[in-house]
């Protein structure tokens, strides 16, 4: 039988019918592994990936899927791009601290547990840190969010499984072609409407969704791994700055900034929370650098020259530019010398 047909294991993502589940159950598939999403609504599609019922909360069959698997990746959370009323607070935190207990049940009763779990959480925990750079052991802000966060881990950090290696990536802003927030934004910015957001000096800690799934790979197949970790690329940049990065690479002119007011306003409407886009935090994977994992993308005009270019033909300097990276030393050379941000 060829090498390439030989599955190194399965790999369980709870929540993993979203934007990331899908890049990274692609990602598995790609690197050999058998992806299985566990998903409150099983859909027909064309995708191979076998899909299982589940509802983030209880006992059933979909915990059979754990026993043996090579890894558990849990994404699973309701949405919090909503007005956070107090039901919608309520489902926010039960979704997340659910789905954790849940898993850690269904680990408990497995002869062979998965080797290793990899915990979605959010570098939110640090708040509305302003200029502060946070490696991952800042100190928690304060509000909604952070509390959010700090339950959150909590369930996850209560849980003692001696036979299954626990990782938490507290995950930035994921930039992908096909969801979160970038294609909103890039709307807008085609629309001549991608100023600045407030006064534009919040930081956006982001990672390419690319970087992402090698980041989700790295942590199930290197035994070293473990811990909390910052997901996100080694230069966080100012509102202002992503802004103006993202209309030079849609081939925008300059744009008026969109005044706090304005924000509010606008989230009212679309209900959702104001603070979403005028807080931010600077956060730097301090332990991933130290570790050595080596991101492709470590500047926001290369990433969204990657995401944005057409497929044809036109990714022959992006690619180069990456490889002469990875050859440098990727993160490690470009953390070292580089400031974070500029704002």
């Amino acid at each position: 039988m060829s090498e390439a047909l030989v599955s190194k294991g399965r790999v369980v993502l709870a929540g993993g019918s979203g934007f990331l589940g899908r890049a990274l159950a692609e990602a598995f598939a790609r690197a050999g592994y058998e992806p299985v999403v566990l998903t409150r609504e099983v859909k027909r599609t064309r995708s191979r990936v076998r899909q299982v019922r589940w509802d983030g909360r209880t006992p059933g069959a979909w915990a059979r899927e754990l026993e043996g698997a090579a890894a558990v990746v849990n994404l699973a959370g309701r949405s919090v791009d909503c007005r956070h009323t107090p039901q919608h607070r309520r489902e926010i935190v039960e979704s997340r601290v659910n789905s954790v207990e849940a898993i850690g049940r269904a680990i408990r009763s497995c002869a062979e547990p998965p080797a290793v779990w990899v915990q979605a959480a959010s570098l939110a925990v640090y708040g509305d840190a302003g200029r502060r750079v946070c490696g991952e052991g800042a100190p928690t802000g304060r509000g909604f969010p952070v509390e959010v966060c700090r339950r959150w881990e909590q369930a996850f950090d209560s849980l003692q499984l001696s036979r299954t290696r626990k990782v938490l990536l507290r995950i930035g802003f994921v930039l992908g072609r096909d969801g979160g927030a970038l294609p909103t934004l890039a709307r807008l910015a085609r629309l001549y409407l991608g100023g600045a957001i407030g006064e534009g000096h919040q930081y956006i800690s982001w990672l390419h969704i690319r970087d992402f799934c090698r980041l989700a790979l790295w942590c199930v197949e290197n035994a070293s791994a473990e811990g909390v970790y910052n997901a996100t690329e080694p230069c966080p940049v100012t509102n202002a700055e992503f802004m103006c990065e993202l209309r030079c690479a849609l081939k925008r002119p300059w744009s008026p900034r969109v005044p706090a007011w304005l924000v509010c306003l606008g989230a009212f409407f679309l209900r959702t929370e104001p603070a979403l886009v005028l807080e931010g935090r600077r956060c730097i994977p301090e332990r991933l650098v130290e570790e050595h994992f080596k991101f492709i993308y470590t500047n926001l005009e290369s990433a969204l020259a990657d995401l944005f270019m057409e497929r044809k033909g036109q990714g022959v300097d992006v690619e180069v530019g990456r490889r002469r990276e990875l050859e440098r030393g990727g993160v490690v050379a470009h953390a070292r010398t580089a400031p974070v941000g500029r704002g």
